[in-house]
């Protein structure tokens, strides 16, 4: 087919209403003995690509989740030694968890400070940027 002719076909299809264009396509199931789905098998192949990104981000948001009542204090301790707070400042943050303890570093640091929260007592997630 030239690209005259696919020209044309392109022109003549933009001119469908959306009702006709319902119709061309039960058509051409039927003439061809295909169904139409395009769009779910695009949206599955784009999920792992989705995934290999987030796992090779470099920098990461390291969220405090939780901390338990009786571990506080010693969460309180780690929280001032990541942030450099103060002692009121870390404990409203421990007290309104979920907060954000660092909003972008690295793998390695990120690993430091859950380690050092998990220690104490704490819950972090780490996530990818």
């Amino acid at each position: 087919m030239s690209t005259q002719n696919i020209d044309t076909l392109v022109d003549t299809l933009s001119q469908l209403s959306v009702l006709d264009m319902a119709k061309l396509k039960t058509a051409l199931e039927e003439k061809w003995g295909v169904k139409a789905a395009a769009a779910a098998p695009m949206m599955m192949a784009a999920a792992p690509a989705a995934a290999e990104a987030a796992a090779e981000s470099t920098e990461f948001k390291v969220t405090l989740e939780t901390s338990p009542d009786d571990k506080k204090i010693s969460v309180i301790k780690v929280v001032r030694e990541i942030t450099g707070l103060g002692l009121k400042e870390a404990k409203d943050l421990v007290d309104g968890a979920p907060k954000v303890l660092k909003e972008s570093c690295g793998k390695a640091e990120a690993d430091e400070i859950s380690k050092k929260i998990s220690t104490a007592g704490g819950k972090v997630t780490v996530k990818g940027l």
